[in-house]
């Protein structure tokens, strides 16, 4: 596999600074035409072996662009509060917007990479990290970005010169670690990672780019052709007139389920029931947030429903439950130009809790494959893919132990319209009725369909749907309430039960 970096390519010097100024200007070009058009973003990742150039050619591509424009990120070992939430996370947040070029000098790689190499983990532990790794891929390209990976190579013997090299000359002597020294005694175990890490994701839409690291030259000269050559293909494509097919206004449902139509949505509680059991699941809720043991897992609560279903009803009985300083509520409406400018599920990435913390989507990422898809948002092709990118994110949140509570709450078509009329009468409600809730009302059995494909498709056993019947306000809180004290405690006696050791946190890089 990387037979070819190994075969000694160079660039005279005489060649090298005839082609570079001209290389620049090029860059330049397509960095500003990209910067103007704000079509896509480009995401640059820089692997390789220690000594191969990869931090010396980072550089050279931050002095030959426009660096307004381009962000670098050395993505180290991780912090307390990256800690705190999915590994992907740290990457997420730090994703470039539209128009703009964001190069990664280690990625979501190198851990798993590390870790393998160093015997921390199995294969198999491998081959999951993988997994996500491709999945988040083919999320990021099918949202449009340009995605360019580079793994810079050395052969044995040339890493071996290459760190004499430096640590003779005193003024470069620094770059040579006594971690460079031991990664390189295990050059073997990680060459063999390394081809088992490329020959696996390789892919279509991102495939790596073997960058041989001997000469310095030849090595920037190659990246900054390859970046140029990626960018101005991609900005071509853009030019050209597509044709956007989107979702026939009327649509079938998926796999022809109709789970609402079997929720007994005559269930109701008295008003005295629903004090005493409302009294009951606050107190629960608020002693198991304040479990010692809750401390190493976090809560996402997620509420959609019917407009009009109670949903911020619900919430705030959750919330007077807790302690202010440990929770927060995400109020969803249409997205900002900051967020349009980045992946689908990028403004709600950036909103995961940290340990011992709650958060509340009052709406959420299933917008993509509601409202978008009833009202045409979208593609077809994109709310389709989103279940299986929705399914894998919230499998990320589930394996980092955060505990995910998904919540739809159904009201019938003529209890809507009461509430609708009553609102609309009703001084201090008013603010909750607005011209779009009529119109979505008129797509009723559009909406149904797209509820019950939803939780077909999302409901999973890490992280299923709780139909909640909410016709009767009362009964919709107290069953939102026990459901949420239910999952807790769960997540509680399952830590309980795994001991002390698990629940350390994890050192930096394991």
């Amino acid at each position: 596999m990387f037979e070819s970096a190994e075969l000694g390519h160079k660039i005279k010097k005489s060649e090298y600074k005839k082609e570079v100024p001209v290389l620049r200007e090029e860059l330049l070009n397509v960095q500003m035409e990209l910067t103007e058009s704000a079509a896509f973003q480009v995401i640059i990742l820089v692997g390789g072996l220690d000594g191969a150039g990869r931090g010396a050619t980072v550089n050279l591509l931050n002095e030959w662009m426009d660096p307004r424009h381009i962000q670098t990120h050395g993505m180290g070992e991780p912090t307390d509060e990256e800690l705190d939430r999915p590994m992907m996370w740290r990457f997420w947040r730090a994703l470039p917007p539209k128009g703009n070029i964001g190069v990664f000098l280690g990625s979501w790689y190198t851990w798993p990479m590390l870790n393998r190499a160093y015997g921390r983990t199995k294969d198999a532990d491998l081959e999951q990290s993988l997994d996500r790794a491709r999945s988040l891929e083919k999320m990021l390209v099918d949202e449009g970005a340009l995605l360019i990976k580079f793994w810079f190579h050395l052969s044995k013997e040339k890493q071996k010169k290459r760190l004499k090299s430096l640590e003779k000359n005193p003024f470069t002597r620094w770059k040579v670690t006594k971690r460079d020294k031991k990664h390189f005694k295990m050059y073997d175990r990680f060459r063999a990672v390394h081809e088992k890490v490329i020959r696996h994701t390789s892919t279509a839409e991102a495939p790596w780019l073997i960058i041989e690291g001997e000469d310095a030259r030849y090595r920037n000269v190659t990246v900054g052709k390859l970046v140029l050559s990626a960018i101005r293909e991609r900005l071509d494509q853009q030019a050209l007139p597509s044709r956007k097919i989107l979702a026939p206004p009327i649509m079938p449902s998926i796999d022809n389920l109709h789970l609402l139509k079997t929720l007994d949505m005559t269930q109701s509680l008295s008003k005295e029931e629903y004090r005493a059991q409302l009294k009951k699941y606050q107190g629960k809720l608020n002693r198991l947030t304040r479990d010692p043991k809750f401390k190493y897992t976090s809560v996402l609560a997620v509420f959609e429903g019917n407009d009009a279903a109670g949903k911020g009803g619900a919430i705030r009985r959750i919330t007077g439950a807790l302690d202010a300083r440990w929770y927060q509520v995400i109020p969803i409406a249409a997205p900002t130009e900051e967020e349009r400018a980045q992946p689908y599920l990028w403004r709600f990435w950036r909103h995961l809790p940290r340990k011992g913390r709650v958060t509340i989507f009052d709406r959420s990422w299933y917008g993509r494959v509601l409202v978008e898809r009833v009202e045409q948002f979208c593609t077809e092709d994109n709310w389709l893919r989103a279940y299986g990118e929705i399914n894998e994110f919230e499998a990320q949140l589930a394996r980092h132990h955060i505990v995910v509570v998904k919540f739809w709450l159904a009201i019938t078509e003529d209890e809507q319209l009461q509430r609708f009329h009553d609102r609309e009468q009703t001084g201090f409600k008013r603010f909750k009725i607005t011209d779009e809730d009529w119109r979505n009302r008129d797509k009723w059995e559009q909406y149904e369909v797209a509820v019950c494909d939803m939780v077909d498709r999302t409901s999973t056993n890490y992280a299923p749907w709780t139909l909640v019947e909410a016709n009767s306000k009362y009964f919709a809180r107290i069953k939102v309430l026990k459901t949420l004290c239910e999952k807790i405690e769960g997540k509680l006696k399952e830590l309980y039960e795994e001991g002390v050791d698990y629940l350390e946190k994890p050192k930096k890089g394991k």
